[in-house]
């Protein structure tokens, strides 16, 4: 949408340039102020007060504009949740109606909410410069009572100094023209309170008609690509119109379709939903699947260590038989015996193949137990599986 900017930037400089003129004749313009400083002090604060409202209004279309632009952005992204943009105040029965929809993948108006929605947009902005526009009759205005006040004050001195003229032969007429002179002082007032506050009413009005006609302009701009933005999202139907003809589409009808096509909007999205669930479900599904391979994987390696265990301890048992029977043989008589050194020796031997074989039964018993617990795990694994794809 249409930046207000571009419309501060010349309203700116047009502030500037006028400034820059007063501040080159302000030798003439000084003395004219000073004619009568009450009234065209009134009319300069009558000229503040409408260039700060105008200021205002095209101000106040830029938060607008923001909402507008995020609301399209938001809707396009198919966000639902809230947005960053703080809700607005010239659009707030528009922002109500819309965020109805926010989150949908499409969403659309009647024609006659449209027409409702601007007419309601159209009158607000009438509204913000109506006030301003007052501001710039103010000025005129105040302009032609100050003329209209210097007139009569002119008028009233030059009654005075006419009757205050006595022409008689005794009087010389040096002393008239002096005392004329003294009387022309009023009258010329009055004509520079007249002259000045016209002056500078007029110019007021000047500047507040220039600033109105950027606001005005910035508000048509903002109220047309409103228009051209909801034009697009708009739904023409058959029925509703305006006319008093046959309609071939009653009115309740209409809002039967507009409501099952929500619904059917609304059921698209919970399909949309449902599969991605499902396509989040397979890939969990796959995950296990290869986590299972992987379990399967250990468990057959294990298998295989514990096949290998046991021939050892079948070699070991051996083993210990032909060293028993060795051990035997040498505490018969008949053995040729052996020293205390070798049969602490044979005895640490023994005690360690005890300990070795309790080691490797217990090791087999805790990998029994962890299989057991993976298998247990994976069977409530998949029962919850089956539950989710059965809700």
């Amino acid at each position: 949408m249409t930046r207000p900017h571009r419309f501060m930037v010349r309203m700116t400089i047009f502030l500037a340039t006028v400034a820059a003129i007063a501040a080159a004749l302000a030798h003439g313009v000084l003395p004219a102020f000073l004619a009568n400083p009450a009234l065209n002090g009134l009319i300069f604060g009558v000229l503040f007060i409408g260039i700060t409202l105008n200021f205002r209004n095209v101000l106040r279309l830029n938060p607008e504009v923001k909402w507008i632009e995020g609301f399209r952005r938001d809707e396009t992204a198919a966000v639902s949740s809230t947005m960053s943009v703080p809700p607005p105040r010239l659009l707030a029965p528009m922002a109500t109606m819309l965020n109805e929809h926010k989150g949908r993948s499409r969403f659309s108006i009647s024609a006659p909410a449209m027409r409702s929605l601007l007419d309601g947009i159209g009158s607000r902005l009438e509204e913000e410069r109506d006030l301003a526009r007052y501001f710039i009759g103010l000025s005129i205005f105040l302009g032609l009572l100050g003329t209209f006040w210097g007139l009569m004050q002119t008028v009233g001195t030059i009654s005075d100094v006419i009757n205050s003229l006595e022409v008689s032969g005794q009087q010389e007429m040096a002393a008239m023209f002096s005392q004329l002179k003294q009387g022309l002082g009023g009258p010329l007032h009055g004509m520079g309170t007249a002259f000045s506050s016209s002056m500078f009413g007029l110019t007021g009005s000047l500047i507040l008609g220039f600033l109105d006609l950027q606001a005005g302009q910035a508000q048509n701009a903002f109220y047309n690509d409103l228009e051209e933005w909801l034009s697009g999202v708009t739904k023409l139907t058959s029925g509703g119109g305006d006319g008093g003809g046959d309609q071939s589409v009653p009115v309740y009808i209409q809002a039967l379709l507009e409501q099952t096509a929500e619904s059917i909007d609304e059921l698209q999205r919970s399909i949309a939903r449902g599969e991605d669930n499902r396509s989040a479900g397979l890939a969990y599904q796959r995950d296990l699947i290869d986590r299972l391979t992987t379990l399967t994987d250990q468990m057959r390696a294990e298998q295989q260590v514990l096949l290998k265990m046991a021939e050892s301890q079948v070699e070991m048992k051996g083993l210990l038989s032909r060293l028993t029977e060795a051990i035997t043989s040498m505490k018969t008589p008949t053995a040729g015996g052996m020293d205390d050194a070798t049969r602490s020796h044979i005895r640490n031997m023994d005690v360690s193949l005890n300990r070795l074989v309790d080691d490797t039964n217990r090791g087999r018993d805790d990998a029994v137990k962890d299989i057991r617990s993976e298998i247990k795990l994976l069977a409530r694994t998949l029962a919850a599986i089956a539950d989710d794809n059965r809700r």
